[in-house]
């Protein structure tokens, strides 16, 4: 992007947009660490215990990718909810000397299924951040943040949520990465997880 002010623009646009399709506090960087298809988990506690795995894949050289994600969530209403969900991921900014942070808009659609308490997510926002590699290392590292406002619809009514994700990813190397994550507002506490990719 060679516009900073565009650049700029974008980012404040994006301040009440992002995207986690269950509900969790899971966010995303703006960079995809595969070429073909990555494979992972995360857990999450939010006064109750989350587990979930994703599958992740898109086209070699694409500039989006999809990601299918399953789990449960533990004590909802005494009860354990089953979590479904698929977020998309495409490039939009890249850095430049005007503008030095890549971005990527992140869409979601997903949902907890639990029985009267099944809620709809419908997430959408933009991840902001940078990779920092290490010298004569194959270690790098992610940090990034990601604005979330997530509209979700169900038994009891709709509700908007609006959440802050911050997150860093740390590439061990090519295939494996380490994943953490920490929302603020109305999708709180943390996330840990990991991805192997191929």
């Amino acid at each position: 992007m060679r516009n900073p002010l565009a650049g700029l623009t974008l980012l404040v646009l994006a301040a009440p947009l992002a995207a986690q399709s269950t509900g969790t506090p899971v966010f995303h960087a703006p960079y995809r660490v595969f070429d073909r298809y990555e494979i992972g988990g995360n857990v999450s506690d939010q006064g109750n215990i989350t587990v979930e795995g994703f599958y992740g894949f898109a086209q070699h050289d694409g500039r989006w990718d999809l990601s299918l994600r399953a789990g449960i969530q533990d004590d909802v209403g005494t009860r354990t909810a089953l979590l479904v969900g698929v977020d998309g991921r495409v490039r939009v900014i890249d850095q430049s000397e005007d503008f030095p942070l890549d971005g990527a808009f992140i869409l979601g659609v997903g949902s907890r299924l639990v029985r009267d308490g099944s809620r709809l997510f419908i997430p959408f926002g933009l991840s902001i951040g940078r990779r920092i590699n290490f010298d004569n290392s194959t270690v790098s590292l992610v940090p990034y943040g990601q604005p979330v406002v997530m509209p979700t619809f169900g038994e009891g009514g709709s509700d908007v949520a609006v959440a802050l994700g911050l997150g860093a990813d740390l590439r061990i190397n090519r295939r494996f990465e380490l994943r953490v994550g920490v929302g603020i507002g109305d999708i709180e506490s943390f996330s840990v997880g990991f991805a192997i990719a191929r």
